[in-house]
């Protein structure tokens, strides 16, 4: 049983740092966001592929 919970634990986790990655990118200063070659408007896209590769 201990299994599943490990499980739904590094699930919670992984959501908790997508959502605050797209957070910070969509927060993101947009000279900032030039500056990096970072569209906000990806910030779902680029959150995913950071944290679930």
């Amino acid at each position: 049983m201990n299994g599943f919970f490990d499980t739904v634990r590094v699930h919670m986790e992984k959501r908790a740092q997508y959502n605050r990655t797209v957070r910070e990118i969509q927060s993101m200063p947009i000279d900032v966001a030039h500056d990096l070659g970072i569209y906000r408007g990806d910030a779902h896209q680029i959150a995913y592929n950071a944290v679930y590769g």
